[in-house]
């Protein structure tokens, strides 16, 4: 039996997809976190020792702390284009007819 999705809640998709979102934060943490030190170690190490700036520790510190935010900033943006693209595709869907699965 086939299916139409003729309408997608926008304030929901978006729930769904910020909640989602968070979640490839929460993967991908780690991942930012080791390039951001190792990223802040290479710097140091380029640097001659007679240049002031950041140290190495510092730099990672900064590096480890904006990286805390990025499930944060992944859920928001995940929220906010969820409700945005379920907006579009409920507008396409009203002139096309919307998806049509197959359904046991």
């Amino acid at each position: 039996m086939k299916r139409r999705i003729k309408r997608i809640a926008p304030l929901q998709a978006g729930k769904m997809l910020g909640l989602l979102y968070a979640c490839m934060g929460l993967i991908f943490l780690p991942f930012f976190a080791i390039a951001g030190l190792a990223g802040a170690f290479a710097q140091h190490a380029q640097q001659a020792q007679n240049v002031p700036g950041l140290s190495a520790a510092l730099m990672a510190g900064i590096m480890f702390g904006f990286g805390i935010f990025i499930p944060i900033i992944y859920g928001v943006m995940g929220f906010v284009f969820g409700i945005i693209m379920a907006a579009i595709y409920n507008l396409i869907a009203g002139w096309i007819g919307g998806i049509e699965v197959e359904v046991e």
